[in-house]
């Protein structure tokens, strides 16, 4: 099929509506069939649960022209199994992992020609969501839900891809111990979005926050995990006291592919932002589907501003770590069994 006209190269990491959404109901007690729909607006109740007690979950993965001109998409049941995990936590009922497969399936083959050409430095990000649409005016669960998918076609995330980006430290808390930063659900990001506007006003890409239990271990930042390398190259992941790292589908992946693939020691531990002040790390990235890898070039807290490896270019082995994942994804590099799907 003929892709659409379009500058794909030039993409910024935002909406454009394309031919057909995915839609499923959850009504007395079961979901719907579901289909695609080309209407890209939502008509809910002034009283629909989302709007009050904030019942919503999403997930995010892409599809990717490979290099034989296939369209694939990168490991779909992880986000099947995030969000069956999330909409549980939610009190939400779970969307069947196997339609949820089925329905990104459905929804990129009906939008093919926005599936960006291969060597386009762009994919077709795929977002899934699921809402209460119920009326509730009590605090209780609703009773109806809405799953949907809408796809987009999208450059990177951070601005110049994989060069250098700065990134501070937060003064404010991503997550409760305990709470829900474990799950992929839109009440997390809401509560970022004051230090992700401040941030952003004082000249950073990104924030880094630490525990809010005892705030000296590094947690992740706002829109994705965070992974070092050590003096001795070694693959640093960190890893929480209190559950409340959300668990990255593409940090999983670049666990595999570091040590499995590349033959790296991999650490999955606790970090103390002490070890990131005193040097110990000679590289660090931002990973998860819509950043893939950003390399981080300088972190700051207050006054103290800690050199990672520069603002000039990636470091080597975040270069080598993005390469190796965004080959398997785009079909250059055959990766584990399972992880890439080809859908048309």
């Amino acid at each position: 099929m003929e892709k659409k006209d379009l500058d794909w190269g030039s993409l910024g990491f935002s909406y454009m509506p394309t031919s057909y959404s995915y839609v499923c109901n959850w009504r007395d007690g079961a979901w719907e069939e579901g289909g695609l729909t080309a209407d890209h607006s939502v008509t809910i109740s002034e009283c629909a649960g989302i709007l009050h007690y904030c019942q919503e979950c999403f997930e995010g993965l892409k599809a990717y022209t490979t290099e034989s001109g296939d369209i694939v998409c990168f490991r779909p049941d992880l986000n099947a199994d995030r969000m069956y995990e999330t909409a549980e936590r939610l009190c939400m009922p779970p969307f069947p992992k196997d339609k949820f497969v089925e329905a990104v399936k459905e929804v990129v083959k009906a939008n093919l020609e926005w599936v960006p050409p291969f060597g386009s430095g762009a994919t077709l990000y795929i977002r899934p969501v699921m809402f209460a649409t119920g009326v509730v005016i009590g605090v209780k669960p609703a009773t109806e839900y809405q799953f949907r998918i809408l796809v987009t076609p999208v450059g990177p995330y951070y601005k110049g891809g994989a060069v250098p980006i700065s990134i501070c430290v937060s003064p404010f808390d991503r997550a409760a111990p305990r709470g829900t930063g474990n799950i992929k659900a839109g009440l997390n990001y809401a509560m970022s979005l004051q230090a992700n506007v401040e941030a952003h006003a004082n000249g950073f890409a990104e924030n880094l926050y630490l525990d809010s239990q005892s705030r000296t271990y590094v947690e992740e930042a706002g829109g994705a995990n965070i992974i070092f390398v050590n003096k001795e190259g070694t693959l640093v992941v960190p890893q929480s006291h209190t559950d409340s790292i959300l668990p990255s589908i593409t940090r999983r992946s670049l666990v595999v592919v570091a040590r499995d693939i590349l033959g790296m020691n991999v650490e999955e531990r606790p970090v103390k932002f002490a070890e990131v002040e005193a040097g110990d790390f000679v590289e660090a990235g931002l990973c998860g589907t819509a950043a893939v890898i950003s390399p981080v070039g300088k972190i700051t807290n207050g006054d103290e501003v800690i050199e990672i490896s520069g603002m000039e270019a990636a470091g080597p082995v975040m270069t080598k770590l993005r390469n190796t994942l965004t080959g398997i994804q785009s079909g250059e590099i055959e990766g584990p069994e399972g992880w890439v799907v080809k859908i048309a």
